[in-house]
C-alpha cells in the first residue's frame, strides 16, 4: 500500500493489518506517534484493515462452500476474482478437478484467459482451460492418502481446510451398537453423551467452531450428490441452564423428513460425523479414580 500523507509532516500506511507511520521520504518509526494514533486518517486506516480481515474471511468461507458442496464452478469466475489478494490466498493450492475427473492437480495459477496452471499428482504443471472446475471434499477424491502424502511432499499449504480435513467414511452393512435395525435406523450414537457444564458453553462451542445453532440442535447443511442435506446434533434445550450433553446425529433432506443411514451421502455423513466429533471433543473430562 502506498504511503498516505497524515499531517505535521507524517506519512502512515497499513503493514500485516496495522496502522504504521514514518517521516515525510524517511525510514519506519517503531511506534505510532501519539498525535497520529486519533487521527481521522489513522482511523480511516483501521477501518479499511477490518474491512479486509472481512473480505479475506468472506473469500474463505466462499471457497469452504464451493468445496463441501462440490458445485462446479465457472473458471471464468475464478479468473475474474483472481487478482485479489485475499481470493488468491484463498484459492491458491486448492485440489480441483477438470472435466476430466481423473484430472486432479493443486491450483497454483490463472491467466486471465481462465487457463489454469495447476500442479498434478505426477508432479507435472500443466494447463487446464475447462468451463468449469470441482473443487472436490476430500471424502471424494481417490486415493486420498497418497494425495495427502503428495501434498507434504509439495509442502502444499491451505488456507481452506481440504486435504487434511478429517473425514469419516459411512461404514457399510451395520452403524454401530446402538442400531438395532441398521437397515432403518436414522440416529448414530458414536459422539453422544459429551458432558458440558452448561448448555450455553455447549452452543456457544457449536457457533464458535461455525456452525448453526437452531432450537435444541447443531446443524449444518451440506449439498451432496445434487440434494441438500442438513445433518443435527442435539445440545439441549434453548434456555436449560444446567448441565447439558450431546445427543445423536441425524440428517434431514429438504423437506425435514429424517433421511436413513442406508441413504446418507458421503460427504454429508463426512460432515455431519466431523461436527459431532467436534462438538464432542469439547466436552468435560472426569479426572481421579471414578473418572
Amino acid at each position: 500500500m502506498a504511503w498516505l500523507a497524515a499531517g505535521e509532516g507524517y506519512e502512515i500506511t497499513l503493514e500485516d493489518g496495522r496502522v504504521i507511520a514514518r517521516r515525510v521520504g524517511g525510514r519506519q518509526l517503531k511506534t505510532l506517534p501519539k498525535a497520529l494514533r486519533d487521527s481521522a486518517e489513522a482511523d480511516r486506516l483501521r477501518q479499511l484493515a477490518e474491512w479486509l480481515d472481512r473480505h479475506a474471511a468472506s473469500c474463505v468461507a466462499q471457497v469452504d462452500a464451493w468445496m463441501v458442496s462440490s458445485l462446479p464452478v465457472p473458471t471464468e469466475l475464478i479468473a475474474r476474482v483472481w487478482p485479489d489478494e485475499a481470493w488468491q490466498a484463498a484459492l491458491r493450492d486448492m485440489a480441483v478437478v477438470g472435466e476430466d475427473p481423473d484430472e486432479v492437480g493443486f491450483l497454483r495459477d490463472v491467466t486471465a484467459d481462465a487457463e489454469l496452471k495447476v500442479v498434478d499428482l505426477d508432479g507435472e504443471t500443466v494447463r487446464l482451460s475447462p468451463r468449469t472446475v470441482t473443487l472436490p471434499h476430500p471424502v471424494l477424491l481417490p486415493d486420498l492418502d497418497d494425495v495427502r502424502d503428495f501434498a507434504a511432499d509439495l509442502g502444499i499449504t491451505q488456507k481452506v481446510e481440504q486435504i487434511h480435513r478429517a473425514t469419516w467414511t459411512r461404514p457399510d452393512g451395520s452403524h454401530g451398537p446402538d442400531c438395532e435395525r441398521p437397515e432403518t435406523a436414522t440416529e448414530v450414537r458414536d459422539y453422544a453423551g459429551g458432558k458440558f457444564a452448561s448448555r450455553f458453553g455447549l452452543a456457544a462451542r457449536a457457533t464458535g467452531l461455525g456452525y448453526r445453532v437452531s432450537g435444541g440442535y447443531a446443524t449444518c447443511k451440506v449439498r451432496d450428490g445434487g440434494r441438500s442435506t442438513e445433518a443435527s446434533v442435539w445440545i439441549g434445550e434453548p434456555y436449560w441452564d444446567g448441565e447439558s450433553e450431546t445427543g445423536g446425529l441425524s440428517w434431514h433432506d429438504e423437506d425435514g423428513r429424517a433421511v436413513r443411514l442406508s441413504e446418507v451421502g458421503p460427504v454429508a455423513w463426512s460432515e455431519g460425523m466431523r461436527m459431532a466429533a467436534a462438538l464432542y471433543a469439547g466436552r468435560t473430562i472426569e479426572e481421579g479414580g471414578d473418572a
